[in-house]
């Protein structure tokens, strides 16, 4: 099983699915970097005592993010935070937050907004951590509702230099699914796997765990695409489903 979680991010999945006795091949597809001019950055965080709720849009954003809060030794009594899923609140407690405003469903931004607490936002002061891309949905919804928004990139995005056809021209037989985790993603492997490799790909399952990642794929011509509850549980699930309660050889 290719999985294409950044290399930071993959062993608990990649624990999970050797437990499970499935043979996983860990494979990012993107590389999680600081930003190349960190001072917006740090001016935001000199200015949080000015905001009412920050919002973190990635496990990613809290590490980049929380380190230096602490180390600023600047956390607001008034500020609330929030996050688009429970791994990002999960991250959040790792520095001592236990409090957090998350989804209980789904893990993206339209969840967030259906949230009660996301209602009425007039007059309230919002920061937006998020990469150095990113959907505008968020911030444009909650200007919409009255607040006023700030969004700072914390982290940048980026293609490893790595080469995916000598990867599958040794093992592409022995691989029998693939696991990727955001549509960006998805796109660089499209990229990697090139024309020659890419009626291997179109035809091998691919495990997914947001439809918008699903329609992408679908878009993109990939056959077999199976769409699991968010997080790595949900894709392990989907995985166990898919392959059997024990996967054996599978990889």
């Amino acid at each position: 099983m290719l999985v294409t979680r950044p290399a930071h991010q993959a062993a608990a999945l990649v624990a999970g699915i050797l437990a499970a006795g499935g043979h996983p091949i860990p494979f990012p597809v993107l590389e999680i970097l600081d930003v190349e001019d960190m001072e917006p950055l740090h001016n935001m965080i000199a200015r949080l005592d000015t905001f009412d709720l920050a919002v973190f849009v990635s496990s990613n954003a809290v590490h980049r993010v929380m380190p230096l809060i602490t180390k600023a030794e600047v956390l607001p009594a008034q500020l609330q935070f929030a996050v688009v899923g429970k791994g990002s609140a999960r991250a959040l407690q790792e520095y001592g937050i236990r409090e957090s405003i998350v989804p209980s469903s789904r893990s993206d931004s339209e969840a967030l907004l259906e949230l009660d607490a996301f209602r009425q936002m007039q007059g309230k002061r919002v920061v937006i951590f998020r990469g150095d891309t990113g959907r505008e949905l968020l911030g444009e919804t909650l200007t919409q509702r009255g607040a006023v928004v700030e969004y700072v990139a914390c982290y940048r995005r980026v293609r490893p230099q790595t080469d995916l056809a000598a990867l599958l021209a040794s093992q592409a037989n022995e691989i029998h699914a693939v696991i990727v985790t955001s549509s960006e993603g998805l796109r660089n492997l499209c990229d990697m796997a090139g024309g020659h490799h890419r009626s291997w790909l179109e035809r091998t399952p691919l495990f997914v765990s947001h439809e918008r990642i699903a329609t992408a794929a679908r878009e993109l011509g990939i056959v077999s695409v199976i769409l699991t509850a968010s997080g790595d549980e949900g894709l392990l699930h989907g995985l166990l489903d898919y392959f059997g309660a024990a996967p054996g050889c599978q990889n």
